[in-house]
């Protein structure tokens, strides 16, 4: 019976850290403000209490969020781009952008502290402090 509940508990730990993708383009409530995603030609802009904070290609908006706690306010937010995932950290004013830098479609996302780990078809990396890293097999367990 034991053994049977931290099962459950454990299944329950993982399917609450994994964030599902969402195509919401807002209004988001954030810490820097409300956010809105806005289609500009074959762009789309983020606007931050209507002001454009950054823009970037996508067919489509796909991002996945980190929501905050204790007011339910996106803190931080992982966005899909052609050029490949852009980071938003929206505990920063104005909000921290950082850019990948390599093309790849995400499907998972875990938030681990200040990282951001990520599944795609090419493995799994690591997204911290502005640098993506590929990570190999280790026993590190993400949740």
């Amino acid at each position: 019976m034991r053994r049977l509940l931290l099962a459950a508990l454990a299944a329950t730990s993982f399917v609450t850290c994994v964030h599902a993708q969402s195509n919401a383009s807002g209004p988001l409530v954030t810490p820097s403000g409300n956010l809105q995603f806005v289609r500009v030609d074959h762009d789309f802009v983020g606007m931050l209490d209507k002001e454009v904070f950054d823009r970037f290609g996508a067919n489509t908006l796909s991002h996945f969020d980190d929501v905050g706690s204790s007011d339910d306010t996106v803190t931080r937010m992982l966005v899909q781009t052609e050029s490949g995932p852009v980071l938003y950290d929206f505990r920063h004013h104005p909000p921290l952008v950082q850019r990948s830098g390599k093309r790849m479609t995400v499907k998972r996302v875990f938030w681990q502290g200040d990282e951001v780990v990520m599944q795609s078809s090419q493995g799994w990396f690591r997204f911290q402090r502005g640098v993506l890293t590929k990570l190999q097999s280790s026993t590190t367990t993400y949740h």
